[in-house]
């Protein structure tokens, strides 16, 4: 079997219905809409969510919790996944990223104290637990936090 000779399943694939072209199509004139009323016409139709009036189940259903729109998600790392870094290494969001250990850095990145650092790294993050840092100074590595600073506008780093 050649590339050029492959073709789909009998009955796969259905051409699209072509309305309005004629009335020999079966779907000529009204293209399938019916004579008259609110979906015959263009922009016609009800909204997402619309059922003929009755309250809509949306609000039927009771509304519970509330959602915070300007909270933070940070990216969790334990400091147990540091060790594939060597003895030296700048550990940023950067450096996280292309070892795998993250995929999105999402609104920063906080470092957990999960686990044991065997490795002396400096790590930058945007925040840290207190086991966390107790944990990269025993190993005698550096723990830098990224901060804003609103007066300048930049951000800086604060070592810890």
């Amino acid at each position: 079997m050649k590339l050029h000779e492959l073709k789909p399943a009998e009955g796969s694939r259905k051409a699209r219905k072509r309305v309005g072209r004629g009335i020999g199509s079966g779907n000529g004139k009204t293209a399938g809409r019916g004579m008259k009323g609110q979906n015959s016409r263009s922009g016609g139709g009800v909204r997402t969510g619309f059922e003929g009036g009755q309250m809509p189940i949306y609000r039927r259903l009771p509304k519970r919790g509330f959602k915070n729109v300007w909270a933070k998600h940070y990216a969790e790392v334990n400091v147990s996944s540091l060790n594939r870094f060597d003895d030296g290494a700048v550990v940023d969001p950067v450096a996280l990223i292309e070892t795998g250990i993250l995929k999105n850095v999402r609104d920063g990145i906080r470092i957990l104290g999960d686990g044991e650092l065997t490795k002396k790294v400096e790590i930058i993050a945007n925040g840290y637990t207190k086991s966390a840092v107790e944990k990269i100074k025993a190993a005698g590595g550096t723990a830098k936090r990224i901060k804003f600073n609103p007066e300048t506008g930049k951000t800086e780093l604060e070592v810890l």
